[in-house]
């Protein structure tokens, strides 16, 4: 869906990283990270930058760049990441049928805004069925083409550090 949008796939990956969660970065880092040229990230950066969907600040002789929360898009663009990503369906499905849960957390590259391919989640609950876990984890990879590795708790795990997608 997105990739038929947007046709630059650097774009697609800053995009990725930048409203799947706040994070931030910089050029030499995005670009070893994506593994592409400097030339191309900075191409695409500047591009975002310009059009406002993101912003860039000095930290000390780096310049950073963020997503523009304040930008009028800001919101439909996350959405439009999330629903590229899977997970909205994931969550939704997973939350109607599941059984007791409590919360739910994308951990991992997910939350770090890295399209790995893999989705990490922790679900929070009790007597959650398995057998229905396993069907959307299969269903979700046909879907979007990304594996689904879950880990299920009774509690809340101590130092837990991720994305909350569902719960309070």
């Amino acid at each position: 869906m997105l990739d038929s949008l947007v046709t630059s796939k650097t774009r697609i990956k800053l995009l990725l990283k930048f409203f799947s969660h706040n994070n931030s970065g910089y050029l030499r880092s995005l670009a070893k990270e994506f593994d592409e040229s400097t030339n191309s990230v900075r191409v695409e950066l500047n591009r975002l930058t310009e059009a406002g969907l993101l912003t860039a600040g000095e930290e000390g002789k780096t310049k950073v760049y963020r997503a523009n929360q304040s930008h009028p898009f800001f919101d439909e663009i996350s959405k439009m990441v999330s629903k590229f990503l899977g997970l909205d369906t994931l969550v939704e499905q997973v939350v109607k049928r599941m059984g007791e849960v409590e919360k739910a957390y994308i951990i991992g590259d997910y939350a770090k805004g890295v399209d790995s391919g893999t989705v990490e989640m922790v679900l929070i609950g009790r007597n959650l069925d398995l057998d229905y876990l396993e069907f959307l984890k299969n269903k979700t990879f046909e879907k979007i083409n990304r594996k689904v590795a879950v880990s299920i708790h009774e509690s809340e795990p101590e130092g837990l550090m991720g994305i909350m997608i569902f719960g309070k």
